[in-house]
């Protein structure tokens, strides 16, 4: 009786999970409580106990999409060994979600475009941004550039348009493309000076 009962999915799993699958593949904007809670097979009560609202979980939602790439690129940096190369790495990672079959996008911009400024979905979307661009900010330092910033922000640049890229134009290879791109942003980077803080 215990195995049965701890093999069961919480209504908390069914709502993560039903939302991930509707919310990624159709939007956010279009799914409606009630075909979440459908999917689910849960009760509406569940839902608002659990989350609150809706927007309480497009927020789980999203924060499980973080977590996730979050683990998978720093799984996929393990396989580096210098800086430098963990820095282009990471768009080794992007390649793979590229080739999953149902790759709909980035999540975080297809859930903000339409949210508002100040919403906790953007707040969650934004975290995820903070995180990536402090990823390669910091391996651009360890790596000794000079300007660790400015290549963050270059590389967050060729990540997002590598993402539009596999979406819109159906391009599988855009992140070693993007990957291409960032290693002559790097090959023409000045690096610290020797011996500089």
């Amino acid at each position: 009786m215990a195995a049965r009962a701890s093999s069961r999915v919480s209504a908390r799993e069914r709502l993560l999970t039903a939302a991930d699958e509707l919310f990624y593949g159709e939007g956010v904007q279009t799914v409606g409580i009630d075909r979440v809670i459908e999917h689910a097979g849960v009760a509406k009560a569940s839902l608002y106990n659990t989350f609150g609202s809706k927007e309480g979980l497009v927020c789980a939602y999203l924060e499980l999409r973080f977590e996730r790439r979050k683990e998978h690129i720093t799984r996929a940096l393990t396989r580096f060994r210098t800086p430098r190369e963990q820095l282009l790495g990471v768009f080794d990672a992007l390649g793979e979600a590229f080739t999953d079959p149902g790759y709909n996008g980035c999540a975080f911009a297809r859930a903000t475009s339409e949210a508002d400024e100040d919403s906790t979905v953007r707040k969650v979307a934004d975290g995820y941004r903070e995180w990536l661009r402090g990823l390669f900010a910091g391996l651009a330092a360890e790596a000794g550039f000079a300007d660790p910033d400015t290549i963050a922000r270059q590389f967050m640049l060729l990540y997002d348009g590598a993402g539009q890229s596999a979406k819109m134009d159906h391009d599988p290879s855009a992140a070693t493309t993007a990957r291409g791109a960032a290693a002559v942003l790097l090959d023409a980077s000045p690096l610290r000076p020797a011996g500089a803080a």
